[in-house]
């Protein structure tokens, strides 16, 4: 295998996790500096945005609003031990602004599978808000019995943004 399908396999990896998931874990910085690991249900816009609904008075939202520097895992706990997936992912995060909620909207809602609802943007201004994420790096768990880029012990591997870019388009 080339550089270039690893990379396209890789991104692929990225995809099928993305896809096949509905919550990702959100890790945000307290005050202190020690992580806050979050839950959230999630949507995301050509796999670059991801967003999710919450409360602005959440100590992950008021992390956010301090240090907008965030790191997300998407990660398929429906496996046996040994043939998980994940995504790993650093975003950068920030409530929408009103100003910018009915076309961020359209973006975050425009599927929402799994039996989620989306929301309307009057929705999203009072004890609810819309937060995104731009993702700024990609990787994946790399389990160590993976077929093609198993080496015995799981490891995580860095996924190139453009590849990432072109397999989405691809679909």
């Amino acid at each position: 295998m080339d550089s270039s399908e690893r990379e396209a396999a890789l991104a692929a990896m990225v995809l099928w996790v993305v896809d096949n998931n509905r919550y990702m874990t959100l890790g945000t910085v307290e005050e202190d500096g020690l992580p806050r690991l979050t839950p959230v249900y999630y949507t995301h816009d050509a796999y670059r945005t991801f967003y999710w609904v919450s409360s602005p008075d959440a100590r992950h939202s008021a992390n956010i609003g301090r240090q907008p520097a965030i790191r997300l895992v998407i990660f398929d706990s429906t496996t046996l031990p040994g043939k998980s997936d994940a995504t790993y992912l650093g975003a950068t995060a920030h409530e929408v602004p009103a100003s910018r909620l009915a076309e961020e909207c359209a973006a975050a809602f425009r599927s929402t599978p799994g039996g989620a609802r989306p929301f309307a943007p009057e929705e999203l201004t009072g004890e609810l808000r819309l937060y995104r994420a731009d993702v700024t790096e990609y990787g994946v768990h790399i389990r160590g019995s993976h077929p093609d880029f198993g080496t015995g012990i799981d490891k995580r591997a860095d996924v190139a943004a453009q590849a990432v870019a072109r397999a989405a388009e691809s679909r």
